[in-house]
């Protein structure tokens, strides 16, 4: 009987032994460094932390590393080559543009205005008051108005024909209060005639192009909803 019993003691406490060392492989034990198993404040770690790099202890907000780089975009020199020498006063002035309008186009401003300034040269010829009316500033605007008025009392006509544009070069570009103001410098090739009243011709010449230099100034308030841009000066180039 003792016998009997000592060797079933013996294989129970065998198999309690070997019970608990396949626990303790299996569920480890602990040793004071093991993780929480739910922490509802810290990232997967298998998500990238946006915006933290090594050695940074700050965590920036999703986003504002593009907001960065976009500023960064906004803030450096623009490469106005064709249009304007770095460092030049021109340049200076196209940074303050964009500054509040980015999306502000010098190519694009220059072939605006070759077409502006052919229009209003044909529209003052004409005598078409409406279509000056809606580029040129009031000031600028009564003073081509007068030049109709008086032509007309005369009885005096003006042919105009454009052949080219073959420049069209910025020469100035400020921006005071938010108006931005762009001189530009124009040469032109223009067959221009003005007529009496019998339709000789007084002034020009009707079959032959003539070179014709104009510095003109156009202005606008930058981010207003309107896109257009108004003459406020014209002068004679030279």
């Amino acid at each position: 009987m003792q016998d009997s019993f000592d060797v079933t003691t013996l294989i129970f406490l065998a198999l309690a032994v070997f019970v608990i060392w396949r626990l303790r492989s299996v569920l480890g034990q602990k040793t004071g460094t093991e993780r929480s198993p739910f922490r509802p404040v810290e990232r997967n770690r298998t998500e990238p932390q946006a915006g933290r790099g090594e050695g940074d202890n700050v965590v920036r907000l999703p986003g504002a590393d593009r907001a960065q780089a976009g500023a960064a975009v906004q803030t450096a020199p623009r490469d106005w080559r064709g249009i304007a020498e770095p460092g030049s006063a021109v340049a200076r002035g196209l940074e303050q543009v964009v500054q509040v309008e980015p999306a502000f186009e010098p190519r694009a401003f220059l072939e605006g205005a070759k077409g502006a300034y052919e229009a209003i040269v044909i529209a003052f010829a004409k005598g078409d008051r409406k279509t000056l009316r809606a580029l040129l500033s009031r000031e600028v605007c009564e003073g081509f108005e007068r030049a109709i008025s008086e032509r007309e009392k005369r009885h005096e006509t003006v042919e105009t024909t454009f052949i080219s544009i073959d420049k069209a070069e910025m020469v100035a570009v400020e921006v005071k209060n938010r108006v931005a103001q762009v001189t530009v410098r124009f040469l032109s090739n223009l067959i221009t005639a003005t007529r009496d009243a019998e339709g000789k011709v007084i002034d020009g010449n009707a079959e032959t192009g003539v070179e014709v230099p104009d510095v003109w100034t156009f202005a606008r308030t930058l981010g207003s909803r309107d896109p257009n841009w108004q003459l406020v000066a014209t002068d004679a180039g030279g």
